[in-house]
């Protein structure tokens, strides 16, 4: 018995984690990157064969912006959900020959979520040519349906998809006025990251702050000047969102206040669970960020949080819509404490992979309630992790020395 101990104690396995890691940080090589490459633009080129206007969602902005130019009012199309401040930039899209925006448009939307993942794993110090990095893109393009779907519709939420992880990087490296004019430049194209304003607020960042409300105050301000109609986005934009918008928009809808009303629960009664949940994701969010440790999880996961909390309650909310924190949670999957590596985060995503069928739900207009189902479980996973306390530090072994005081497990 004594030799066998002996034995095994002389021959330490050696752990698995590691070695798994060091391998996902090396560079993948040429193979890997061409697939990679190949795929994105496989993507782009499908869009382009497609949709001649570069997405069914890109259509509606080219419309908007193009009715502008000829002396219109943008507003006048209920779709256009978007502050003034975006006309300026659909314009610049509708000046654009058919030809190259039906080539551009996919283009650009596929390499902002290309530069989104870089931001994004860069944040957690993750060489962009390893092969964490490329197979991860990979994976998300090929099996993540949302995904695709967005560089299929060619929405404009692929700005935010890059606007975040960049505002987040710039913020990680002192960067924080950078980082407001990113996040104010973003919300001007689409305000979809308003939420992450809170994030500038827990930090005390009032002049980052500033950048992000000024931005798109002053392009939307100076657009309104020029706009037939401005104050439409006021009189008929809100108040068609409010609604819920029209019966092409709501089977689409995720939030709870859209899908509990199709469940039979009062549309009254199904604001006030959704009101709650996303007050109890921003404390979450609050008590993540008075955590206090180092490092870019803080940041993600704040910023994630309160995103998550945000898409719970706002109409209308889709599907791709958690292509905005989705790729960050997982460019932290090679830190040893990121929320990627819990079973419930991937549990989550399931609803949402390439060929999950699930009965009665595979209709597009019921895809609704297995994308709720996704964005419910990110948001709580992501809550618990969030509101978890702070992990406690064990006292060193005597002779140890201070490499020894490692966090001690929270309870």
């Amino acid at each position: 018995m004594q030799l066998r101990d002996a034995v095994r104690a002389s021959a330490p396995r050696a752990p698995a984690a590691p070695a798994l890691r060091a391998w996902l940080l090396r560079p993948a090589g040429p193979v890997p990157l061409a697939v990679l490459a190949l795929v994105l633009l496989a993507r782009a080129a499908h869009v382009a064969l497609v949709h001649p206007q570069g997405g069914m969602d890109n259509a509606f902005v080219v419309h908007a912006g193009r009715v502008w130019l000829d002396g219109g009012a943008p507003y006048g199309d209920r779709r256009f959900l978007y502050l003034p401040s975006a006309v300026l930039f659909a314009a610049g899209q509708a000046l654009l020959p058919a030809p190259v925006l039906r080539v551009a448009a996919p283009v650009v939307c596929v390499g902002l979520v290309t530069a989104g993942w870089w931001c994004a794993v860069r944040l957690f110090r993750v060489p962009a040519r390893s092969r964490f990095a490329v197979l991860g893109l990979l994976g998300l393009v090929l099996c993540w349906v949302p995904v695709g779907h967005l560089i299929d519709l060619g929405n404009w939420t692929a700005v935010s998809v890059l606007a975040l992880p960049a505002a987040l990087l710039l913020a990680d490296r002192g960067r924080w006025d950078a980082a407001g004019v990113v996040l104010g430049l973003s919300v001007a194209v689409k305000p979809l990251l308003v939420p992450v304003v809170l994030l500038l607020v827990l930090a005390r960042r009032w002049r980052a702050l500033a950048w992000t409300v000024l931005v798109p105050a002053a392009l939307s301000a100076g657009a309104a000047l020029v706009m037939p109609d401005p104050g439409g986005f006021l009189t008929r934009t809100l108040p068609f969102l409010l609604r819920g918008g029209d019966a092409l928009m709501r089977p689409f809808d995720c939030s709870w206040p859209a899908v509990l009303p199709r469940l039979g629960v009062p549309p009254v009664a199904a604001e006030a669970p959704a009101l709650i949940a996303a007050a109890a994701g921003v404390v979450c969010a609050g008590l993540r960020w008075r955590r206090g440790d180092a490092g870019p999880s803080r940041l993600v996961e704040t910023a994630a949080m309160l995103m998550l909390a945000s898409l719970l309650v706002s109409r209308p909310s889709y599907e791709h819509y958690p292509v905005v924190v989705v790729p960050l949670l997982l460019a932290g999957a090679t830190a040893a404490d990121s929320v990627a590596r819990s079973p419930w985060f991937w549990a989550a995503l399931v609803p949402q992979t390439a060929g999950f069928v699930f009965p009665y739900l595979e209709p597009s207009t019921r895809r609704a309630f297995k994308d709720v189902v996704t964005l419910t479980g990110l948001a709580l996973v992501l809550a618990v992790r969030c509101a978890r306390p702070p992990a406690r530090r064990t006292a060193a072994p005597a002779g140890s020395g201070p490499a020894a005081d490692v966090p001690a497990p929270a309870p």
